[in-house]
């Protein structure tokens, strides 16, 4: 089950963040400024994204979650492959809005489903595991992604991304088994649906719960800037091609990206057994601890240097997601995982990827005639340190709601 969600989690990834590889080719194509660039990565995707994933969320809450996930990534495998098919600005937003619409399901379903296979003192660890799926596609989407633009061109490339997720489906479906809902719950948990005003609020005024989600949603800025926007630096500093940035890049993301994750679930399960308030401190001084190898990086002339410390960045900004993702599943009622992941998901997206790469791509246009290319570079560390301060402070601010709110209390009952 766990192989088969992070294979999910990949797909996702890839599929999604494929576009930051063709980046180049579909600019030059469309004749797109850098703002609209951002446009097409972030809000096309994460509008729809969220608004799909708030009823995906409420059903999953009810009904059998692998079939939604089964159901998911088959159609936003199919909407990936239209993008290959756009013919300007507005069909390939349109065609991002159909990924979203996909992946914006299978979130909420595939990270219940974990909750429920594992114990909340192996949860940690398997949400880690998870996040490898996350690294896994966005280095296979920048690495199969540059070799089929190359070998083809950007739109082969799309298609040839989407459809293989389709199979992925068909074999969540008929072969993955639904687990009890809530099997490893503490000792009383009200296993009830509640109606859907009652769980909204009981969700917005759970302190721990909204800062791990509000904090989550400010440092995957992080993640997105060096996903989506890494690529397009490298082609406008270095005298590379697309199919070499996609092999590097890749293989980069993926180096970093392994071990990442998991060492940052085995942390967050040690420390956790000192004190459960490390959920919310561990990924604020990893996300802050980021951006210190980011600017080595970005301010690196040499192309191997800056490979070198942008994988140890982003091996440090990963492992941060483990706490975060375990600690939400541990903080709210198994009734209501969906739809609290729903809830993380849209801060999530409309601050992370929509207006982080929003506001990355308009000051990188407001920079570039006075820094040139590296206008780029510029923008993404100033948008990543603003990212890795904010969370800090938040994430700080939810460690110390555990006690009051009566977090730690229930966790020492579990």
């Amino acid at each position: 089950m766990l192989g088969l969600l992070t294979l999910t989690s990949a797909f996702s990834v890839a599929d999604r963040l494929v576009f930051s590889i063709l980046v180049q080719d579909i600019k030059a194509e469309f004749g797109l400024s850098d703002t609209e660039l951002g446009l097409l990565g972030g809000a096309a995707f994460s509008v729809i994204y969220v608004l799909a994933g708030f009823p995906a969320a409420r059903l999953a809450d009810r009904s059998t979650r692998k079939n939604i996930v089964a159901a998911a990534i088959s159609f936003w495998s199919l909407m990936t492959a239209a993008c290959g098919m756009a013919t300007g600005f507005w069909t390939l937003f349109l065609a991002r809005t159909g990924v979203g619409v996909g992946e914006g399901c299978s979130g909420p379903s595939s990270q219940s489903l974990v909750a429920d296979y594992f114990t909340r003192a192996e949860l940690a660890k398997a949400m880690g595991f998870l996040t490898i799926g996350a690294s896994m596609g966005t280095a296979g989407g920048l690495l199969i992604g540059g070799q089929l633009a190359e070998a083809f061109d950007w739109r082969w490339a799309f298609v040839l991304m989407g459809l293989p997720g389709v199979a992925l489906g068909a074999i969540i479906f008929l072969t993955m088994c639904e687990p009890v809902r809530g099997r490893y719950a503490p000792t009383g948990t009200d296993m009830t649906q509640r109606p859907l005003g009652e769980t909204i609020r009981s969700l917005v005024t759970n302190r721990v719960f909204m800062g791990l989600a509000l904090g989550w949603a400010v440092q995957i800025m992080i993640g997105y800037a060096l996903a989506f926007w890494m690529a397009p630096i490298m082609l406008r500093e270095f005298a590379i091609s697309t199919g070499d940035v996609g092999l590097y890049l890749g293989l980069t993301f993926f180096l970093g990206g392994i071990p990442g994750p998991i060492l940052g679930g085995y942390v967050t399960h040690w420390l956790c057994l000192r004190d459960e308030r490390w959920r919310a401190w561990l990924p604020g001084v990893t996300s802050l601890g980021a951006v210190v190898p980011l600017a080595l990086s970005l301010t690196s002339g040499d192309f191997t240097t800056f490979l070198l410390w942008f994988g140890f960045a982003y091996a440090i900004y990963v492992a941060s997601q483990a706490g975060i993702m375990s600690g939400i599943q541990a903080a709210v009622e198994p009734a209501s995982r969906g739809f609290a992941v729903a809830i993380a998901l849209f801060f999530n997206n409309l601050i992370g990827q929509a207006l982080g790469l929003a506001v990355t791509g308009a000051l990188s246009d407001a920079l570039t005639p006075t820094q040139g290319p590296a206008a780029l570079a510029i923008a993404v560390f100033a948008v990543c340190l603003a990212a890795g301060v904010t969370s800090m402070a938040i994430f700080a601010w939810t460690a110390a709601q555990m006690g009051p709110s009566g977090y730690l209390e229930k966790m020492r009952g579990g």
